[in-house]
């Protein structure tokens, strides 16, 4: 019997996880996504800590790919304000496409270095 969905991508991401590691000049920004939002965290793998995070919950949008672009300006006004202008982007086992790609691209607008 095959993996279900979440297995399957939880099994992405371990693979993703073993090639990016986030430090604090260049933190790791993680992307989660479910049905109803999308969150997004900056975090220093060396010291386990979270530098800074965003989402849906914090900005108000008509559909989740305008949420998703709030979300991503969002965590580079925060990354900027802590002096961030890098991150390495960690797509979480997600596709690279959709919300993931527009926050990903709303974030580079904004300032951060992707």
């Amino acid at each position: 019997m095959g993996l279900s969905k979440r297995e399957s991508r939880k099994r992405i991401h371990l693979r993703i996880r073993k090639k990016i590691n986030g430090t604090a000049n260049n933190p790791r920004l993680c992307v989660y996504r479910s049905n109803k939002g999308i969150s997004c965290q900056l975090i220093d793998d060396r010291a386990g800590a979270t530098i800074c995070a965003a989402s849906h919950k914090e900005v108000k949008s008509a559909n989740k790919i305008d949420q998703a672009k709030a979300v991503g300006k969002l965590i580079a006004e925060k990354a900027g304000a802590k002096n961030i202008g890098n991150a390495v982007f960690d797509r979480g086992g997600f596709l690279y496409h959709g919300r993931i790609k527009a926050l990903a691209d709303a974030a580079r607008e904004a300032g951060l270095n992707i």
